[in-house]
């Protein structure tokens, strides 16, 4: 009977040891997890500004990651961040607009949110001023979310796993605070610099284009293409808002829904060309069809418009060229 009850003792000890080891680990991932990390950086890109109250970890941005992919953040749990945002199209949308909650459509393409991480502004608008606060526009939207940031917090408590996820990440329970920094710190996270482009730039490797690509760039880089006065950098933006002459009379009034000023009447953000190939259809309403659409609006300079841009003229370039320069813009396409 005494070596039954040792045995029980020293059967409890070893669980006890085992539970105390365990719950060690677990407290060491969690810390490991909530630790301040980098984002990756490709070569040829700086490292994103990122707010002081949001800095990276992997809580953080594995939070953020799984409220993106989650319909619980619009009305009626049907549509998500995702849902205008594919990864399998670059996290864009090839729709002309995205359809929202209740099958209802905006009147703006969804652009990529790959190297999101270096806008200055957001929207084609520049409407919102970092990633935080873009978050909440989905949301309020009636042709998107259509919900009450506070209804989703509702939502968010009562959930089985979300609590515990907030607590891990921010030291809280899921808050408007929390939950778009959340989201806002995944999205930091979509950096890429990997196309054919950048090998043939970063790594010297004079094989990586075409013929055809080659003459292509020395065409977009020349005053005879004149299109990297406004798609310059490593991110073929300038972030500036341009009229290029997409319009006679336009029925979204772009910048000037914002400045409320005439002269940004069609002014919208000129977007990033990084994986323009994957990312039709094209400009703000998704009018455009192909990247040959494109090329032929810029050729024939447009439409006249008050506001449209003086660089934006009548290019007169050849077929050749025309087909030179689509396939440059092809050969920004990440791997």
């Amino acid at each position: 009977m005494q070596s039954y009850t040792k045995g029980i003792l020293l059967f409890l000890l070893c669980m006890t040891l085992l539970s105390c080891k365990k719950g060690d680990e677990e407290m060491a991932t969690i810390a490991d997890n909530n630790a301040i990390i980098s984002y990756t950086v490709p070569k040829g890109l700086l490292y994103p500004e990122v707010p002081v109250d949001n800095l990276p970890t992997k809580n953080r941005i594995e939070l953020g990651k799984m409220l993106f992919f989650d319909p619980i953040l619009s009305r009626d749990s049907s549509v998500s961040c995702s849902s205008c945002h594919l990864p399998d199209k670059f996290f864009a949308d090839n729709l002309i607009v995205s359809v929202g909650v209740d099958g209802r459509t905006g009147t703006r393409n969804a652009p990529s949110l790959i190297n999101v991480a270096y806008q200055p502004n957001m929207f084609w608008d520049g409407g919102n001023p970092n990633l935080e606060q873009q978050v909440l526009g989905p949301i309020d939207n009636h042709d998107e979310l259509d919900f009450d940031a506070n209804l989703i917090v509702e939502k968010l408590k009562k959930h089985t796993k979300y609590p515990l996820l907030f607590l891990k990440a921010y030291n809280t329970e899921p808050s408007v605070f929390a939950f778009t920094r959340a989201i806002a710190c995944y999205e930091r996270s979509l950096i890429q610099a990997n196309s054919r482009y950048d090998d043939y730039i970063q790594n010297g490797n004079k094989s990586a284009l075409t013929d055809s690509e080659l003459r292509g760039e020395t065409l977009f880089f020349s005053e005879e293409g004149e299109c990297f006065h406004c798609h310059q950098g490593a991110l073929f933006t300038d972030f500036s808002f341009r009229n290029n002459g997409l319009y006679e009379q336009y029925a979204d009034s772009g910048r000037a829904r914002i400045t409320q000023n005439l002269s940004d009447i069609g002014k919208f953000k000129v977007p990033t060309l990084r994986n323009v190939e994957m990312t039709a259809p094209y400009m703000h309403d998704g009018s455009l069809n192909t990247l040959e659409d494109v090329v032929n609006h810029y050729n024939s300079g447009g439409v006249a418009h008050p506001n449209k841009s003086p660089i934006i003229l009548r290019l007169n370039l050849s077929s050749e060229q025309k087909t030179d320069l689509v396939n440059f813009l092809k050969s920004l396409t990440d791997k």
